[in-house]
């Protein structure tokens, strides 16, 4: 049996938001040609996590097409039918075309109506690309890792100690995740697939806790690459279809040409610069957290407590929530368009407020939103957001008073 630390409260609760961003930073989304089960010889669940963990450190030189599903049952948003918004991979299946040869070289092109968004990185030197618009922002990064690392791989200056978010060690990530995991958690494998002419091994997640929306997270895991995630779905509680999904339909194991990093915005272009404080010498200090912010309950069943005042930042963009609806913003108006795009955080959380239903009892009365996923409870004082049945958020409301 492996020896694991003890996680911390708040390890718990990244749990099932590492999974679900995992799924969207990792591969995919479904359309995996499935066919009869590969003859395969067999591994654990904790082989293949270790697997997962060792290639995430290093990750296998690789080129293919990715498509990501969503059938997430959210509301209407502002610009989510723009084929540019980030909103717009919300809902629909979508494709982007992956070029990785290292963590400073790489490319996503999400192709759009009469054009691409694209994210370049070339060393120190990283583009984000919208055609759509002409537009492109430059990005100064470190010459060596990713944003959170400097030099031979170590940590930059004011990063995070190591936690699930941010591992050092494949063993540490191993370690911490199966202790966030614990008893709540099931952890098997599935038959064998076939994913993009892959064989791969399946690594199924399942809360244990009645009252979790996440049914279940199926991981398929390349055989003969080991660690290479070629797809990932989600599934609601009670469902047979994923609410999200990300698969490789096509991938090539082998380090794309250099030429395909180098990126030079047209002749015309808007171009806005932005220069992170690890590239600019200064020291990066660790983000405090936004004052009233709270965790009730723990592992799948864990739900963030928000103070008001938050709502009204993200409303009228005026304090640390304000700031998340400036990122809204600029994510919803696509990328280049800097602020001030034509949709805001106000408008977003509009169309959220536009969707709720009344809701009442011990805790009072409030407004619920309520995604395949996700749960939201609105009251006077408060926001509740969970992967969680709204009777947990219920629960919450009422233990917070």
């Amino acid at each position: 049996m492996m020896s694991v630390p003890k996680a911390s409260r708040r390890s718990r609760w990244a749990l099932p938001a590492i999974l679900v961003a995992t799924v969207v930073v990792a591969a995919v989304t479904m359309a995996s040609s499935a066919a009869a089960s590969p003859p395969l010889p067999p591994r654990s669940p904790a082989q293949l996590l270790t697997d997962i963990a060792t290639q995430a450190g290093s990750p296998t030189p690789m080129s293919g097409q990715l498509v990501v599903s969503a059938d997430l049952g959210i509301p209407q948003l502002p610009g989510q039918d723009s084929p540019s918004s980030i909103l717009s991979l919300l809902t629909g299946s979508h494709s982007i075309n992956l070029s990785y040869a290292d963590r400073t070289h790489y490319r996503l092109t999400l192709p759009v109506p009469l054009g691409e968004t694209d994210v370049i990185r070339n060393g120190s030197a990283a583009w984000i690309w919208q055609s759509s618009s002409d537009s492109a922002t430059q990005l100064t990064l470190p010459a060596s890792g990713g944003l959170m690392y400097g030099a031979a791989g170590q940590p930059a200056a004011g990063s995070p100690s190591p936690s699930p978010v941010n591992p050092l060690t494949p063993q540490q990530a191993v370690q911490q995740l199966l202790t966030a995991i614990g008893p709540s958690t099931s952890l098997t494998t599935s038959d064998t697939t076939t994913v993009a002419g892959e064989d791969a091994y399946q690594l199924v997640v399942t809360p244990q806790q009645c009252g979790s929306l996440i049914g279940s997270v199926v991981i398929a895991v390349d055989a003969q690459h080991p660690g290479v995630v070629l797809s990932v779905q989600v599934f609601a509680s009670g469902a047979s279809t994923p609410a999200w999904s990300e698969s490789f339909t096509s991938i090539t194991f082998a380090t794309p040409d250099a030429s395909t990093f180098l990126f030079t915005p047209p002749q015309g272009a808007t171009v806005h610069t932005v220069t992170p404080p690890a590239a600019s010498g200064q020291q990066a200090s660790p983000q405090p957290a936004a004052p009233g912010v709270q965790v009730i309950g723990k592992d799948w069943l864990s739900v963030l407590e928000l103070p008001a005042s938050a709502v009204t930042g993200l409303a009228s963009g005026g304090n640390v929530a304000g700031a998340v609806g400036q990122a809204a913003q600029s994510a919803a108006a696509g990328p280049g368009s800097g602020p001030g795009g034509g949709i805001s955080g106000a408008d977003i959380w509009s169309a959220l407020l536009n969707s709720a239903t009344n809701v009442q009892g011990s805790f009072g009365s409030g407004q619920l939103v309520r995604t395949s996923l996700l749960s939201m409870l609105i009251t006077n004082g408060h926001v509740f957001i969970g992967a969680v049945d709204p009777s947990v958020l219920y629960s919450a409301a009422a233990q917070a008073g």
